[in-house]
């Protein structure tokens, strides 16, 4: 299975170097010739010995400590895609999760040498060296004995006590507590690499009760995949911070819950008599099993990383607002890199003192827009001067304040560089912020996030390199005459429950243009979504994606056609497919259903059937969801229901928006 794995570009070859002497898994076929891999990197890795050792294809390391341990085998540098392809083709395959143990100790058995090499026993608590004398691969144990000479570090332990230990433990150690010593002769490098990956998949990718589940599935595809991709996701700082502590607090809630599961069996399988006892832990036991279901439920979530992107994580914004001043007092911040003499009457002028009658104002100057931010109470007002502003933090605005440029947006750029979430969290009740371009680099999460109350963007450029702006559940998002590019997400993400008007923007380069993130349920509350005049060009996937359950789908095809809101959604979409086909520059096309009101304008047929489509789909969704919740309260004995709460005070104006050179269309649909 394992035959020629480095000669086919496989496990740490590719990260070796073109010159790397190769041996093959399979000691009985000579391996091709060892070419560059796909993805090879000459830097794939750095170590503490650069230059090549004769014979062996991998670096070596030295353990830190008062011990001059030999040196060992470096193989925590693996890439993902050399992990990915250990796993996939060589060790896992397609085996099911009660096979995984299985097939592992067939691997290992074809690669791993018996005996004759030495490895540093390596725990949390010491280290000392060890000679493997034999490998019980059913058990995914090696036989070992204490290193002649002994080398061993521990603070709490007395090597008595770890010789002890070990004669307790038969002298069979779990393969993954095993280091493997360096050996310049290349004999060892496939045993490195072996224990390497039974290692990482026992610490990263296999939890506990991954044999108890289905057994009718890929593993590899199910579980190891999605599982690694995490990992390297994290590694390299794709993944919210919150995320990635709500990831293992769940991981750890799960562990627990599970090792109290076990335990709880355990004791009712030694239980002959039916006793009240026995009746509540089998109580407990099933609500423990229904904690645990729940608990690896949100863990698939953020392990999948297409759902991980759809739903996004939400996380509960820390900013409290600071109010107003003991004083009452507003301040007007001036951000310069330098004030001139000529800037500053010119901001006298045109900002400071506008009208002659105006109350007195106080003014502080600050050398960057973060600290100036950071000094605000609500009401004040941040005027940026023209420059370019490099800022390493984050923006947290919990008051209403205005945040403006003083000139043209490229002249007033605000740059965020260094590692972090996101670039602007919004709070505020009303925050303004105009003329200026913001420019993010390296960050995981979106340019700008609404959490809650109103935040209005003029006249702005948001450069992005993750998602661009996320409006979330119950805030309001007002956009106008600005730019958004460049976004590797979605250019802007709206959630279920908010508000976002779009007037007069361009929105481009990202993977979508606009994701519609709602009807995840049927009890939040529908947004109110208002797009005029907005150019929605040049992105990778649809201009615009709406996100819905499959159980809408199947609502809207199995619903009778007698119902007055499928009638009259029928009547409302063959209209605009006719108004599409006859359209005229000056023509307005009007389509209500209900209290939905609806205007749809466009300059070419082709943009009307985008404008539609969108409100079609937005409307059926409404509908559905409105059925839905209808067929919910009948459940519950409630037969009529006010049309007042059935129905969603929703207006969709989609009017005059342009979709052009989007790579799938303007418009699309996620089925989750």
């Amino acid at each position: 299975m394992a035959d020629g794995w480095l000669a086919a570009g496989g496990l740490g070859s590719e990260a070796m170097g073109p010159e790397a002497e190769c041996t093959g898994w399979a000691a009985e076929e000579e391996p091709a010739p060892l070419e560059k891999g796909l993805f090879q990197d000459d830097d794939s890795y750095s170590d503490c010995s650069d230059q090549k050792k004769p014979g062996s294809s991998l670096p070596s390391v030295v353990l830190a400590g008062k011990v001059n341990f030999p040196e060992m085998f470096q193989t925590s540098h693996l890439l993902f895609y050399e992990r990915f392809r250990a796993y996939q083709d060589y060790i896992l395959a397609d085996c099911k999760a009660s096979e995984v143990r299985e097939f592992t100790a067939e691997f290992l058995e074809k690669v791993l040498e018996p005996s004759g090499w030495w490895a540093v026993w390596h725990t949390k608590v010491f280290k000392v060296l060890v000679e493997v004398t034999d490998v019980d691969f059913a058990a995914l144990k090696a036989v070992v004995r204490l290193a002649d000479p002994c080398l061993f570090e521990c603070q709490v332990f007395t090597l008595e006590c770890v010789v002890e230990l070990l004669e307790m433990k038969e002298h069979r150690l779990p393969l993954h507590e095993l280091w493997v010593v360096f050996d310049d002769s290349g004999a060892f490098d496939q045993t490195a690499l072996a224990i390497e990956h039974v290692r990482f998949f026992y610490q990263n990718i296999w939890r506990s009760w991954d044999e108890e589940e289905e057994d009718e599935y890929d593993y590899f595809v199910r579980c190891v995949e999605p599982r690694l991709r995490l990992h390297y996701d994290i590694l390299e700082d794709r993944v919210p911070s919150g995320l990635v502590a709500d990831y293992r607090s769940l991981l750890s809630q799960c562990e627990e819950s599970y090792r109290k599961f076990l335990n709880l069996r355990s004791s009712l399988s030694t239980c002959t008599s039916d006793t009240e006892q026995e009746n509540i832990s089998m109580v407990e036991g099933l609500k423990l099993y229904s904690e645990i279901e729940q608990l690896k439920q949100k863990l698939k979530l953020i392990e999948n990383p297409l759902l991980r992107y759809v739903f996004g994580y939400q996380k509960n914004s820390n900013i409290r607002a600071k109010g107003v001043r003991p004083n009452g007092h507003k301040v007007t911040h001036v951000v310069s890199s330098a004030m001139m003499t000529g800037l500053l009457q010119s901001l006298l002028r045109d900002r400071l003192c506008q009208e002659p009658c105006q109350e007195e104002v106080e003014i502080q100057f600050h050398s960057d827009p973060l600290s100036a931010v950071n000094a605000c109470y609500e009401g004040d007002t941040v005027i940026v001067c023209p420059g370019h502003y490099v800022v390493h933090g984050m923006f947290s605005i919990a008051d209403s304040i205005e945040l403006e440029g003083y000139g043209l947006p490229d002249d007033v750029v605000i740059e965020k560089r260094g590692k972090g979430d996101t670039f602007m969290d919004c709070t505020g009740a009303d925050i303004k912020i105009s003329s200026i371009k913001f420019v993010q680099h390296d960050a995981v999460e979106g340019i700008l996030i609404i959490h809650r109350g109103k935040t209005t963007l003029e006249n702005c450029v948001l450069q992005s390199e993750t998602t661009g702006v996320t409006v979330r559940t119950a805030a309001e998002f007002v956009m106008k005459t600005s730019d958004l590019y460049g976004a590797k997400g979605a250019g802007i993400e709206i959630y279920p429950g908010s508000k976002c008007t779009l007037s007069d923007n361009g929105i481009h380069h990202c993977k979508e243009g606009i994701l519609i993130k709602d009807f995840l349920d049927e009890h939040y509350d529908i947004p109110q979504i208002s797009m005029v005049n907005n150019i929605i060009h040049n992105n990778e996937g649809y201009g615009v994606v709406l996100v819905k359950p499959t159980i809408f789908s199947d609502l809207q095809e199995n619903a009778p056609d007698g119902t007055e809101e499928n009638k009259a959604l029928k009547i409302q979409t063959s209209g605009e497919a006719e108004a599409a086909e006859r359209v005229d520059l000056d023509e307005l096309i009007q389509c209500a259903t209900g209290k939905v009101g609806l205007c749809v304008r466009s300059d070419l047929c082709e943009q009307v059937e985008g404008n539609c489509e969108i409100v079609h789909e937005l409307l059926a969704a409404s509908t559905q969801k409105g059925q839905l919740r209808k067929k919910r309260l009948s459940e519950l004995g409630i037969t009529q229901a006010n049309d007042d709460l059935m129905s969603q005070e929703m207006f969709v104006s989609i009017v005059g928006n342009q979709f052009k050179w989007n790579g799938k269309g303007s418009f699309g649909t996620f089925l989750f």
